[in-house]
């Protein structure tokens, strides 16, 4: 493929860093250091709240630059997932796990969000949280598990996403094309032609 596609692959890479990277920091650094110093539950709970809170727009941001940069790419490389064997397993994982992080990440700041008016000291809240009441050791409890259920979906992405850049070296295009090409007609030759010589090098 000749085209570049420097803007949607930036949006792309650059929104998966942000998302696993501030999920990871957030479960180990953020979530710590609150229990660390918070001292008592509730006021664990509000620094870890207060810090998550100032996150997720930053994480929206990143998440959206993420979804949209997948999109454009998808549809530049639409030409080599229907042809090259491989890719369009590859594209449907990645598609599987985008959606298990997704769903992870608005359940641990639906639950964050009810931590977070449980324990805040402003009255407002205090009144919100009364109109809506929850088991707050039980949130926090699945809170705890779901912390874990955003960077490790993600991590899957930033490997599936190492993979698809393996699939775009020229050598493993042809061979994918071929092998696609020989599933369809199996009584084509189990190789393709590999030219030699000045003109060995393939084209991009």
């Amino acid at each position: 493929m000749s085209e570049r596609n420097t803007f949607m692959r930036s949006l792309h890479d650059v929104g998966l860093a942000a998302w696993f990277g501030g999920s990871l920091m957030g479960a180990v650094g953020l979530n710590g250091a609150a229990r660390d110093e918070g001292g008592a539950r509730s006021t664990a709970a509000r620094i870890a709240s207060s810090g998550w809170a100032k996150w997720t727009p930053v994480s929206a941001v990143a998440i959206g630059a993420h979804l949209f940069g997948s999109g454009g790419l998808l549809v530049a490389n639409a030409p080599r997932v229907a042809v090259q064997q491989g890719v369009a397993a590859s594209t449907v994982a990645k598609t599987v796990v985008t959606g298990a992080a997704l769903a992870a990440t608005a359940y641990a700041r639906v639950l964050g969000k009810k931590i977070e008016l449980a324990a805040s000291s402003d009255p407002q809240d205090a009144q919100k949280a009364a109109e809506h009441p929850i088991d707050t050791d039980r949130a926090q409890r699945h809170l705890v598990c779901v912390q874990w259920a955003v960077p490790a979906p993600t991590g899957c992405l930033l490997v599936l996403n190492a993979l698809h850049g393996e699939q775009q070296r020229p050598g493993e295009q042809m061979t994918g094309i071929w092998r696609r090409a020989l599933s369809m007609a199996p009584h084509m030759p189990t190789k393709p032609h590999m030219p030699t010589g000045p003109d060995r090098h393939l084209p991009y």
